[in-house]
């Protein structure tokens, strides 16, 4: 048995490109960038912010969403599928781009403002995953491995003091 699923939570880095075929299907891209934290050792080390940068693809019902409501600094979380594909550049080169497909896309509170500095309900419309309550953004969130008495999702706990670092 395998699974190819993948679930970020991050802020568009750009406006989607959105195209149109003749044959009425579309596609739209945009970049999504996800952080973790930078943080300080006990021993003194720091670590620094580490910032990834994912290529997202929506296709079919999604589209027309994407395309009116998803905007450059919109926290978003997405959930798709990681696909990796090759093409030969203009020199003949091989060249792999790796990408989400998603199949889910809401806009989710992630904290931030916007690029342009205006304020944005990036809330709206977002519902708690498996019946959990919403976290606010920036509550560190300890996810612990479920016991054999719960069910097979993480629970969440926001003690401060349980945190390894």
């Amino acid at each position: 048995m395998s699974l190819n699923k993948v679930i970020l939570i991050g802020n568009v880095g750009k406006d989607p490109d959105v195209r149109y075929f003749d044959s009425g299907a579309a596609v739209a891209n945009f970049s999504l960038a996800t952080s973790e934290r930078g943080y300080t050792l006990a021993n003194g080390t720091v670590v620094p912010e580490r910032t990834e940068w994912h290529n997202i693809v929506v296709r079919r019902d999604l589209v027309p969403f994407v395309e009116k409501w998803v905007k450059k600094g919109s926290g978003v979380y997405v959930e798709g599928k990681i696909r990796t594909r090759s093409y030969d550049d203009q020199t003949g080169v091989k060249r792999y781009v790796t990408e989400i497909h998603a199949d889910r896309v809401e806009f989710y509170n992630t904290g931030t403002r916007p690029a342009d500095g205006t304020q944005q309900n990036t809330n709206a419309g977002v519902q708690p995953i498996a019946g959990q309550s919403a976290q606010p953004a920036n509550t560190p969130v300890n996810y612990q491995q479920p016991t054999s008495s719960q069910s097979g999702a993480f629970s969440e706990t926001s003690d401060a003091d349980d945190l390894p670092f």
